[in-house]
């Protein structure tokens, strides 16, 4: 299967919404799981895919908190899900496969970024959240996907999937942990999943893909780094408020959702599948370094993410993880 890293000029802006995205798709008898989908961007993906028919559940850490979060959303439920717990993970897909109902579309949108810790196997957090336990729940969420006879898993990755590699050797950083590469390697770890997802399972109707939904101040997981380090990075003003340029990938959440559910849904996509997009289209290859700065927020994919040899290493590593 080659690879299709080409844009596909969609006729979508960076500045196009969930809703924009979704409009004249319908998503009726469709059924969608979003981790993380109670808050920040993911809060914003639940409502739009909710507001296009799909029936959607939330996998939630804190349910209680996603039940107030999602109030008045029609066709939602919430199901406990923690990221950092094998068992609670093995439970979700349980509760799922055990329902017979057959899962249409996986959104693995829940993230950690901030402060240093292990999961209950001492796997380094950022690693264990945004890669490990989702390849643990869409592995466990294999028959219910097959049984869609068509179905798309979506992980929510970022640009900085550009700053850093599979730390092969310690990937989880048992010599001392650097915040910022553990983070940029989760993201990578996104990536090669969706690539290696979409060559071992595509003959199944099950295709990959990994997003870059842009850059979202006043989610908690950009507020973790502190207003100073915002307002340094030109996402917040003086007064705190967020600074919005969709062109440079600064957006509101209902346009940091628009290409999540346009990897989801999008008909365009439909022969297409192992890709990272961003701004609501295949991103190009680019392998220029590019500093971060206040104007520019570099997201284009890299080689290394996109590595199909890579990709399989990660699987194979990944699955000796869970085993251990």
């Amino acid at each position: 299967m080659t690879h299709q890293q080409y844009p596909l000029h969609t006729g979508f802006t960076p500045a196009a919404t969930a809703d924009e995205v979704l409009a004249g798709i319908d998503l009726t008898g469709k059924n969608v799981i979003v981790t993380g989908g109670y808050a920040g961007i993911g809060l914003e993906v639940t409502r739009a895919l909710s507001k296009a028919g799909a029936s959607v559940t939330v996998g939630a850490r804190n349910p209680e908190q996603a039940t107030l979060a999602l109030a008045g959303i029609e066709r939602v439920e919430i199901s406990q899900l923690d990221l950092l717990d094998p068992h609670s993970i093995d439970a979700f897909a349980a509760r799922w496969r055990d329902s017979g109902r057959p899962l249409h579309i996986l959104i693995n949108g829940a993230g950690a970024s901030d402060g240093p810790a292990r999961d209950a196997r001492g796997y380094e957090k950022h690693f264990a959240t945004n890669h490990l336990g989702h390849f643990q729940l869409t592995l466990g969420l294999l028959p219910a996907l097959r049984a869609a006879q068509g179905a798309r898993v979506v992980n929510v990755s970022s640009g900085a999937q550009r700053c850093a590699d599979i730390q092969w050797d310690d990937p989880n950083f048992t010599d001392g942990q650097n915040l910022h590469l553990a983070y940029a390697q989760s993201k990578t770890a996104n990536v090669l999943f969706a690539v290696e997802l979409d060559r071992r399972w595509a003959g199944d109707g099950i295709r990959g893909y990994a997003v870059h939904p842009g850059v979202v101040a006043g989610t908690k997981l950009n507020s973790s780094v502190g207003d100073e380090a915002l307002r340094k990075m030109g996402l917040i003003n003086e007064t705190g408020q967020p600074i919005i340029d969709p062109e440079v990938g600064k957006k509101t959440p209902q346009q940091g959702a628009s290409t999540i559910v346009f990897a989801a849904t999008s008909p365009l996509l439909a022969e297409i599948g192992g890709v990272y997009l961003k701004d609501n289209d295949v991103s190009r290859l680019d392998d220029n370094v590019k500093p971060l700065t206040a104007g520019s927020i570099p997201a284009e994919v890299v080689s290394h993410s996109i590595d199909p040899q890579s990709a399989q290493r990660l699987w194979e590593l990944s699955e000796q993880f869970l085993k251990a």
